[in-house]
């Protein structure tokens, strides 16, 4: 009985694990890609993607109650009639109020950035892999996961021999 158990369990992966990024949190190696407390093994990981988080909550309630205030003035001046007696300078100023939206989001980009983020699925499921605002850190890690994905792909997965020839049915 104990010999037919030994006999279905699957063989032990006899490749060693190589060690391509560390530091204190992210370990990437050849089998397994820990971030955090979350850990996946490399070869689960399918559809990797890069792109940029979210901007900034607190910028983004800024630029729109900017955007509601000028966009009330303007309103408020215009059913009162107070368009017709502005002079140029107020409506330099004014022009001035309805740009501030604009050069909200360019302060708040610039001094609060989108973090950078690496999504992909792991067994079927989308999943936030890793995130993190150190533009040269982001870079590493991902080039360190792509590095342990190419250790696992088929040698002749995108160029098959020449020789090879597809199966056909007879008929």
């Amino acid at each position: 009985m104990q010999a037919d158990r030994a006999s279905t369990r699957p063989p032990r992966w006899s490749r060693p694990t190589t060690l391509l990024y560390a530091r204190p949190g992210i370990v990437v190696t050849t089998e397994r890609f820990t971030a955090g407390r979350s850990s996946y093994a490399v070869a689960d990981l399918t559809h990797l993607r890069t792109g940029r988080g979210p901007h900034d909550r607190l910028a983004a309630r800024i630029v729109t109650l900017a955007a509601v205030g000028a966009g009330t003035v303007g309103v408020l001046l215009g059913f009162t009639g107070g368009l017709e007696r502005l002079t140029a300078g107020a409506y330099l100023g004014l022009g001035a109020v309805c740009l501030l939206p604009v050069l909200l989001v360019l302060l708040g980009d610039r001094w609060r950035p989108p973090a950078h983020e690496l999504h992909g699925h792991c067994l079927g499921t989308e999943l936030l892999l890793f995130s993190s605002d150190d533009r040269e850190q982001f870079d590493q890690v991902v080039e360190a996961l792509h590095q342990a994905r190419e250790q696992h792909r088929y040698p002749d997965a995108d160029d098959p021999a020449p020789t090879a020839t597809y199966w056909r049915p007879t008929r």
